[in-house]
C-alpha cells in the first residue's frame, strides 16, 4: 500500500469539510454502496427503467412522506446501514450527482451509492433497464478518477483501503433462473454467479477496497410474491421450497468463496451478513414472541396477500407498517431493514466471520 504524509491525507479531509458533507475528522470512513432494489435509493428515477418507486405509497414514512425512489415505506437497508456508520442515511445515487455537473466531486466524499432496482450479479439478468453491477464497478471507477484527480493517487489509495463498500445483490438472479426456465441446472448457474461475485470483488479490490460487506441473499421463496406461486400452485400458504433451496445453496457457495478469495488478497477485509438464516427465524418466531404481526403478506400491494399488483397509488396500504415484514411484494419494510442493519451491524449470530462494526475498525 501506498504511503502518504498526514497533511496529504488532510487534505482530502479539508476539501470535503468545505463541501459541507460532514466528514468532521479522519475517523469518519466514505461509505460506497452497490447493488440492486433493497439498496437502491433512487437510481433508477434517473433511467429509463421500468422499475420504479419514485410515487406513492413508496415513502409512506420518509421524512416529509417523499417517495424518493427508494423500494421502501421509509428508509432502505442501504441507509440504515449508512447511519450506523455515522451518516444521516445512504450517500446519494451517482446518476444524480452527475447532474451536478462540476459539483459533482464536492459531493462524493462521504460515499456513493450505486444500487440499482432490479440490478442482477449476471449482465443476463438485467433486462429491464437497470445498472448492473458490472456498470456499477464501472461508474465508481469514474469517482475514484475524480478523487485522483482532487487528492493525488496516494491519498486516494489511502482514503479508499479506509472505505466500506457494502454489497446487496443476488435475488434477481434467482427470479430470473426460475422465469427463464432454460434447462441450466442449479449447481451450473449458482456456479456462474459465484465466478461473476469473484470477478466483481477482485476487481473492485484492484481498484482500491480492502473492507466489504456482503448482505447474502435472503429466502426469496418467502416473500409475499413466491408465496403467491405456492398458493396457486398447491393450495398452501408457505414457502416456495425450489427458491430457498437455491438461496440457500447461494448463500453457503459465497461463504466457501469469501473465505478462499480473501485469503488471496492481502489486506481484504469482509463480512459476510447471512440474510437467509436471519429472515427464517423471524418467519419461524412463536407468534407470542414475533417481531411481526404477519410475515406472508405485504404491507402495500393488491389482492391476495397483496401480491397480485405492485405497491402504487392505488394499492391497499396496511395502517401499520411496523407490523409487517414486507412492504410490498419482493421488498422489507423499513422496520425490518433497521433489525437487520443491527444485527450485522452488532454481529455475531448472523453475521460472519466478523460483524460490519469490526469490519470498520483499524486494528
Amino acid at each position: 500500500m501506498a504511503t502518504i504524509s498526514m497533511p496529504l491525507f488532510l487534505s482530502l479531509l479539508i476539501i470535503c469539510a468545505n463541501s459541507m458533507l460532514h466528514l468532521a475528522d479522519a475517523t469518519n470512513k466514505p461509505v460506497f454502496i452497490l447493488g440492486d432494489s433493497t439498496a437502491d435509493v433512487g437510481t433508477n428515477n434517473y433511467i429509463a427503467s421500468t422499475l420504479k418507486a419514485n410515487f406513492p405509497h413508496n415513502g409512506v414514512d420518509f421524512p416529509k412522506r417523499q417517495a424518493t425512489g427508494r423500494f421502501s415505506n421509509g428508509f432502505n437497508s442501504a441507509d440504515e446501514l449508512a447511519k450506523l456508520f455515522e451518516l444521516k442515511m445512504s450517500p446519494p445515487p451517482f446518476l444524480y450527482l452527475l447532474t451536478l455537473g462540476s459539483g459533482f466531486q464536492q459531493h462524493i466524499c462521504n460515499g456513493v451509492n450505486f444500487a440499482s432496482g432490479g440490478a442482477g450479479l449476471l449482465d443476463i439478468t438485467n433486462n429491464n433497464n437497470t445498472v448492473p453491477l458490472s456498470e456499477q464497478i464501472n461508474q465508481f471507477t469514474t469517482v475514484r478518477n475524480n478523487f485522483t484527480a482532487m487528492i493525488g493517487e496516494p491519498a486516494t489509495e489511502v482514503m479508499l483501503n479506509k472505505s466500506l463498500f457494502f454489497i446487496s445483490i443476488g435475488s434477481n438472479d434467482i427470479f430470473g433462473y426460475f422465469n427463464r426456465s432454460d434447462g441450466t441446472p442449479p449447481d451450473s448457474f449458482i456456479t456462474m454467479m459465484l465466478s461473476a461475485y469473484s470477478q466483481y470483488i477482485t476487481t473492485l479490490y484492484g481498484l482500491g477496497a480492502r473492507r466489504l460487506g456482503i448482505i447474502s441473499v435472503p429466502p426469496v421463496g418467502c416473500c409475499p410474491l413466491s408465496r403467491l406461486i405456492q398458493l396457486n400452485s398447491t393450495g398452501t400458504n408457505g414457502c416456495f421450497p425450489p427458491m430457498n433451496d437455491f438461496a440457500q445453496a447461494f448463500h453457503l457457495a459465497l461463504d466457501g468463496l469469501l473465505l478462499n478469495i480473501s485469503s488471496q488478497l492481502p489486506e481484504m477485509k469482509y463480512s459476510l451478513g447471512n440474510t437467509f438464516n436471519m429472515t427464517l427465524d423471524v418467519i419461524n418466531m412463536p407468534s407470542n414472541n414475533s417481531l411481526f404481526g404477519t410475515v406472508d403478506g405485504a404491507c402495500c400491494g393488491h389482492g391476495t396477500l397483496s401480491a397480485e399488483g405492485p405497491c402504487n397509488r392505488t394499492a391497499a396500504l396496511c395502517p401499520d407498517r411496523n407490523e409487517y415484514l414486507f412492504w410490498d411484494m419482493f421488498h422489507p419494510t423499513q422496520k425490518s431493514c433497521y433489525l437487520a442493519a443491527q444485527e450485522f451491524y452488532n454481529g455475531p449470530t448472523y453475521v460472519s466471520p466478523i460483524s460490519f462494526s469490526q469490519l470498520a475498525q483499524d486494528n
